[in-house]
């Protein structure tokens, strides 16, 4: 069974909803480790509408687990990569308007450029993984520029209207998965999963970890962090 990665994102989220120094997001990872996470997530985005770059560095001070950064393929996130040293990053790609991550990055199409972004960011020892759409072509580009792993982007299952297209959708993810694995690839899991759809992603044999955090920090306004988590881990583990 895979493990879990917790985005705290939308725990500076509320804060930020009021401007002021509470929820505190690195108290929200502290949690997320005791209640069984093996990573705490966080995407410092451009217009830093919910992380910020002081929450970064005292992360990467208290995480004991795994920090996973998640950011664009830009010289200013380099630079902050190669600075605060998270663990691991997740390159996806960004777009200001956007509520939230609406797809996976073109690994295929920028090779060139992202080739340049995983050798600056591994030379300090940084693990890289590519945020992609569940295709072939994805995975082995992923491959070619040096990556260390993959994030399968989940959100088109998660959003699927019928069951047919949630089934065409659910054997793109496993096969994608399938293919990583062959090559060589770690293979990760994650956006838009939830209580109700979790379980069957969670028995793809080929996936090592699951990122997931609005539905957690969701649920855990009304049962508490600890136990959203924890409850979480139950279904992808059993």
């Amino acid at each position: 069974m895979p493990e879990l990665m917790v985005n705290i994102d939308h725990v500076a989220t509320i804060r930020e909803a009021r401007g002021t120094y509470f929820p505190d997001p690195v108290y929200a990872a502290g949690i997320a480790e005791m209640a069984g996470a093996s990573g705490i997530i966080v995407h410092l985005r451009e217009d830093r509408r919910h992380i910020k770059d002081r929450d970064l560095k005292i992360l990467r001070e208290v995480v004991k687990t795994k920090l996973n950064l998640e950011m664009a393929a830009t010289d200013e996130m380099v630079r902050i990569a190669t600075e605060v040293l998270p663990d691991m990053i997740t390159l996806v790609p960004e777009k200001r308007e956007e509520l939230t991550t609406e797809g996976g990055l073109d690994v295929f199409s920028l090779k060139k450029r992202l080739k340049k972004v995983v050798e600056k960011v591994k030379v300090k020892g940084i693990k890289v993984s590519m945020f992609i759409d569940p295709h072939e072509k994805q995975v082995k580009a992923s491959k070619d520029i040096g990556a260390d792993m993959i994030e399968i982007h989940t959100g088109t299952y998660c959003d699927a209207k019928t069951e047919a297209e949630r089934e065409e959708e659910f054997r793109k993810i496993e096969k994608a998965a399938k293919v990583g694995k062959e090559l060589g690839l770690g293979v990760n899991a994650g956006h838009g999963l939830h209580y109700h759809n979790v379980r069957r992603i969670a028995l793809i044999p080929e996936i090592d970890e699951l990122s997931i955090g609005h539905s957690i920090i969701a649920r855990a306004v009304f049962v508490g962090l600890d136990r959203a988590i924890r409850d979480m881990i139950e279904l992808i583990k059993t």
